[in-house]
């Protein structure tokens, strides 16, 4: 990283969907300033290659956040193994990519559970042990396809956009408890999934490009980095928001 921000030193962070993509770079950022990170995930071999190459400073615990009824319990295993929980970082989704009229029922409860029910279950959670330590930080990540209407995305479109507003109404409840609550809406960044999908559909890349004035895709860095100032001491006055870093993409012609 760029820079150290001695105020993230010891800071207890979890990082969900954090051995891959963006959930990697900002568990790599964090672990970078010296924060005692924790990233769960499903795919237990993925999360040991992560911790490996992250750190020592990096925690991994297999956990699948649509276990509803033990988040309870991973965070209190976090709170009595590594600190109470100082930042919680939802960064966990999946996608499905089919036209609507062939969604079924179960596809799309599927991704409303992972990307929406589950987020808030964990914040919930999360925000408990916040409250007893006296402050704490939430941070969401959202997506362009809250702000856009993206054919073939119907689910994870309704998801991100229930967590954005999901941003606010918790920011507001949480505030006098000390928890700011932001989120980051990501525009298109360079990432395995996403570099495949735009390869593989040279329009839509070109799209992308035309719309975005910076002229380029952004770095999981750019979003990682976002998330360190959203933690930060310096951004104290902040809750509530929804960040786009997205090279100006949302508000492109």
């Amino acid at each position: 990283m760029d820079a150290t921000y001695a105020d993230l030193k010891d800071k207890t962070v979890l990082v969900t969907g954090g051995a891959s993509g963006l959930g990697y770079a900002i568990a790599k950022a964090f672990a970078s300033n010296r924060s005692k990170v924790v990233i769960v995930g499903r795919d237990e071999a993925k999360l040991k290659s992560a911790k490996k190459e992250l750190g020592r400073r990096v925690h991994c615990i297999p956990f699948d956040i649509n276990d509803l009824d033990r988040l309870p319990s991973l965070v209190n295993q976090i709170e009595m193994k590594i600190g109470s929980l100082d930042v919680l970082v939802n960064n966990a989704g999946i996608n499905l990519k089919k036209d609507a009229f062939h969604v079924t029922n179960e596809e799309y409860q599927k991704i409303i559970q992972t990307n929406q029910t589950a987020v808030f279950a964990l914040s919930r959670e999360a925000a408990k042990t916040m409250d007893r330590h006296g402050s704490g930080n939430i941070i969401m990540i959202s997506s362009m396809a809250s702000r856009y209407g993206i054919p073939k995305v119907i689910g994870y479109t309704a998801s991100k956009a229930a967590v954005e507003g999901m941003t606010r109404a918790l920011a507001v409840e949480l505030a006098p408890h000390r928890i700011r609550v932001n989120c980051i809406a990501p525009g298109f960044i360079v990432t395995d999934m996403s570099s495949k999908a735009l390869d593989d559909d040279p329009e839509r890349k070109r799209k992308v490009l035309a719309r975005t004035p910076m002229g380029k895709l952004g770095e999981p860095s750019d979003i990682a980095n976002a998330a360190l100032f959203l933690a930060l001491s310096q951004s104290k006055f902040v809750t509530g928001v929804v960040l786009p870093v997205d090279g100006g993409n949302s508000i492109g012609f």
